[in-house]
């Protein structure tokens, strides 16, 4: 039954597809339905599939040996929901109970033994949208990240009992619409690996294909994505390549020896308290690279979003330790055969190194990723944010270093989960300021977010304007909208993305310099600047902000075009509760040659406040008209 071509590619470390070959296939063999079983377990004496259909007894199916570490056996009468384990024999003859680690399915925690699933018989209605998918490099992009628990719960938690998820299914009708009514391009989903302990948020896994059964079925959580395809919503994954957890059921000395993770010691344990994976070694290799390919082929998930890569780039994550060559090997590796095999896939890399040419092709040198997070230029932003206003203009280069490299890479700007979280603060709380100064500079930092050339992320609650960090086993706070200033802050996030939406000045040229142009770049003293957006049709956007309290009336802004300047969006009115001082009227430019430019506009801005522009040509003698 085994597939002899796979079989050898799997042992190669080229395999995509090892899930066809390895798990519990419902199947009809020799007419008789039942199930094959199949496992890699080379250090294994003996192998036998236990579970309901045969009481949990060792001695009734055994596996037979077929090759190189590869058993298999086929079990009539096996149906769908029937859950099962393997019990290995080890070299030095204890029997253990495992996990399968090519499981579509898995038991509820605290439970741990493996679901048969049937994850082929869904019947897709996002055909139209496969087709029509691509990187998106010119393209908008914008994701909102979320954990699928606690976003919201049909069950708030209490002091005696645990809350209460909604199913994959039972969302649809409440994230799809907000999120296309909030402006967001992309759900970025944190890990469904399933894992054992909520706290892990799904960073410590156990089943690399089993879709966590804490919010339904496999068939649930398609029909969730099968309905945002058909909304015209992307979805990503979160995906933990990096290590697993340390549970006996698991993949740890899964045979009684080290088949997935390193056997020098020194090399095993990461700083969360998991095992790293060894992929150095090709099994391992086919295993990660068909559990990236099995999210994208059987679900249709549209990118893979790779945490923690510095520790795939380099031991341990840190440079002194050296690069890990095998990890670095399997990336490039991976990514090549993936954009080969599904050239609409969005890989992205968690990366907080400084390593060349993480978004750049593995034939030109690169790891091949589509997208990295600038989390230098998070870092940079928010440590400038927590400043006091009047020390701001001693460290002016935390908002402009960006632009030194930013052409480097395809980066993506985050506000992830990672800043609300460890008693770290929300991104409210990280700002500088009272009550009103903070949620004024939270607009004006989202404004310098969503202008910034890159594609955006942001996470749940983030919207909101919330003070309370993220807590995954209760909702967000939603009901803090019922408070004027917070509701206004979530309409401008609302209408700013709109913006962001329907101006390609604002996407299309992410990745070009010809897209953007510093217009105030030096003025420190004020904490004032400005810059340009383009498109590739020559429209143009000004964007302008001020990170103090002070006020401007007639700020000069230099301008590289002629014509009419229309204020957009200003952070500074009413209905965004600011203080209604903004530019009502669109702005002639000026002919005067300001900061090296041949025109300027005379600006309002209020303190804290940031503004965009759009451009209109002027023809002589003629009504203003669009370029």
């Amino acid at each position: 039954m085994l597939d002899r071509f796979l079989v050898q590619m799997f042992h190669e470390g080229q395999c995509l597809e090892a899930y066809k070959i390895f798990g519990a296939h419902p199947m009809n063999h020799e007419n008789k339905q039942g199930v094959r079983f199949c496992v890699y377990a080379p250090n294994a004496k003996k192998v036998a599939v236990v579970g309901e259909f045969n009481n949990w007894e060792v001695d009734t199916h055994c596996l037979e040996k077929k090759s190189e570490g590869i058993w298999e056996v086929f079990v009539a009468g096996v149906a769908i929901d029937c859950v099962y384990k393997y019990a290995i024999t080890t070299s030095y003859d204890q029997v253990i109970y495992k996990s399968d680690p090519y499981a579509f399915s898995s038991e509820v925690r605290p439970h741990s033994a493996s679901v048969v699933a049937d994850v082929n018989s869904y019947q897709w209605d996002d055909a139209g949208w496969l087709e029509n998918q691509d990187k998106l490099f010119d393209k908008k992009l914008t994701i909102y990240e979320m954990h699928f628990g606690s976003w919201k719960m049909k069950e708030e938690p209490t002091i005696e009992e645990d809350g209460i998820f909604f199913n994959y299914d039972e969302l649809i009708d409440k994230i799809i619409p907000y999120v296309i009514k909030m402006g967001y391009t992309h759900i970025e989903l944190m890990p469904l690996l399933e894992h054992p302990f909520d706290g892990s948020w799904g960073y410590q896994s156990t089943g690399y294909f089993s879709a966590t059964s804490r919010y339904g079925k496999p068939q649930q959580l398609m029909a969730f994505i099968d309905a945002c395809h058909q909304a015209g919503v992307g979805v990503i994954m979160d995906f933990v390549p990096v290590h697993f957890v340390k549970d006996i059921h698991g993949l740890v000395e899964f045979d009684g020896g080290c088949v997935y993770e390193y056997p020098d010691m020194s090399l095993r344990y990461s700083e969360w308290d998991s095992v790293y994976f060894d992929l150095g070694r090709e099994e391992v290799r086919s295993f990660m690279m068909s559990a990236v390919h099995f999210w994208i082929d059987v679900y249709h998930f549209d990118g893979i979003r790779f945490d923690a890569v510095s520790h795939l780039i380099y031991y341990k994550g840190n440079k002194e330790n050296g690069e890990n060559r095998g990890a670095i090997e399997f990336m490039k590796r991976m990514s090549y055969k993936l954009n080969e095999r599904v050239p609409r896939a969005i890989l992205i890399a968690e990366d907080s190194t400084d390593y060349p040419k993480v978004t750049r092709s593995s034939q030109d040198g690169g790891l091949g990723f589509d997208y990295k997070w600038d989390l230098g230029w998070m870092n940079d932003t928010l440590k400038y944010m927590s400043l006091d206003p009047v020390h701001r203009q001693y460290h002016h280069h935390l908002m402009t270093f960006s632009m030194a490299y930013f052409y480097g890479e395809n980066y993506i700007l985050p506000f992830s989960h990672d800043e609300v979280v460890h008693s770290k603060g929300t991104v409210i709380d990280k700002i500088h300021g009272d009550y009103s100064q903070k949620l004024a500079q939270l607009k004006t930092l989202y404004m310098y977010m969503y202008s910034h050339p890159g594609k955006k992320l942001n996470f749940m609650g983030n919207e909101l304007g919330e003070y309370k960090e993220w807590d995954e086993s209760m909702s967000l706070g939603w009901n803090i909208l019922e408070y004027p200033v917070h509701d206004s802050f979530h309409r401008y996030i609302r209408e700013l993305q709109q913006f962001v939406l329907h101006n390609p000045c604002m996407y299309e040229y992410d990745y070009y310099m010809e897209g953007f142009e510093w217009l105030v770049v030096d003025d420190n003293q004020q904490s004032v600047f400005a810059y340009e957006r383009r498109d590739k049709l020559g429209q143009r956007v000004v964007v302008v902000m001020n990170f103090t309290g002070n006020y401007h009336n007639g700020y000069k802004i230099p301008v590289v075009k002629e014509g009419l300047y229309t204020e957009a969006i200003n952070s500074d009115k009413g209905i965004y509760s600011g203080g209604n001082k903004f530019n009502k009227e669109p702005i002639q430019a000026i002919k005067e040659n300001v900061l090296g430019k041949e025109y300027f506009i005379p600006v309002i801005i209020a303190p804290y406040a940031s503004m965009i522009f759009t451009w209109q040509e002027q023809i002589r003698g003629k009504k203003d008209v669009h370029k």
